[in-house]
């Protein structure tokens, strides 16, 4: 394995660190920075507090979101935790503000085996013999920082990037979800007591190309020493940003591949 221990923080100080990012999660609460000597100053430190978070939350990963880094400064890379990856009907989320929540349209891409950290790298044939199934998805995001411009990308980083969860919708064929560098996305929001709102976008896949992240989030964290487990579900980036919508029930339709209707409730 390659050595990536360029972490300057302390141990102690990442699971200061995530206590602190886990707390305004439960408590639906955007912070100051954190302060100087837990902050992230790089990509080790960011990375580091992320595998606290997931411990000191006393579960596993569930998912993963990532994209191929289009600035060799800015990893997009953070897991997922276990119990906010989300399917059916109903879908818990917390407000962004009294009545409102944030989502991104994204693809998910569920792996049907392990995938061992190993020297060597993971072809792309055998990642794709790993992935089981594909669904057109939505990123769940919370905002757990106060608006400020020190914040730099390691502070976001070091907070799985915003990330609340993942809402699982209905399967796509793999040719489609590989083929799916552009969608045109319509997010219908239906009321009991008014008409229903529709919104498009042109939505295009950051990356072209909505797998290809899997193939860089396999092996960038196998060489970090890090496995990959049968059921995790990885999402790959937003077809059209970050998008707020009502709490209520909202019809979700991807051009060509597919709609469904999810209930969002606040937590």
């Amino acid at each position: 394995m390659t050595d990536n221990n360029n972490q300057t923080l302390s141990n102690q100080a990442c699971i200061k660190a995530a206590q602190e990012l886990l707390a305004r999660r439960k408590n639906n609460h955007r912070g100051e920075m954190l302060n100087a000597n837990c902050r992230p100053t790089n990509l080790d430190d960011a990375l580091a507090i992320q595998m606290a978070t997931v411990k000191e939350n006393g579960s596993k990963i569930e998912g993963w979101k990532c994209l191929v880094p289009l600035n060799p400064e800015q990893m997009v890379v953070a897991p997922v935790l276990e119990g906010t990856v989300q399917q059916g009907a109903e879908c818990l989320v917390q407000p962004t503000q009294p009545g409102n929540t944030l989502i991104e349209p994204e693809i998910a891409f569920i792996l049907g085996q392990d995938l061992p950290a190993r020297d060597q790298d993971y072809t792309e044939q055998e990642i794709d013999d790993a992935i089981v199934s594909c669904h057109m998805a939505l990123e769940l995001l919370q905002r757990r920082y106060s608006p400020n411009d020190d914040l730099v990308f390691f502070d976001n980083l070091a907070d799985c990037l915003l990330n609340q969860g993942i809402f699982i919708g209905p399967e796509i064929t793999k040719e489609q979800a590989y083929q799916a560098s552009e969608i045109n996305i319509d997010i219908t929001t239906i009321t009991t007591t008014g008409q229903p709102e529709t919104k498009n976008y042109d939505g295009k896949h950051p990356n072209l190309s909505a797998h290809k992240p899997v193939y860089w989030l396999i092996n960038f964290m196998r060489d970090r020493g890090v496995s990959f487990k049968k059921g995790q579900a990885i999402i790959t980036g937003s077809y059209a940003g970050a998008i707020e919508v009502p709490i209520d029930t909202t019809e979700i339709k991807y051009q060509d591949l597919g709609k469904y209707q999810v209930s969002f409730k606040a937590i």
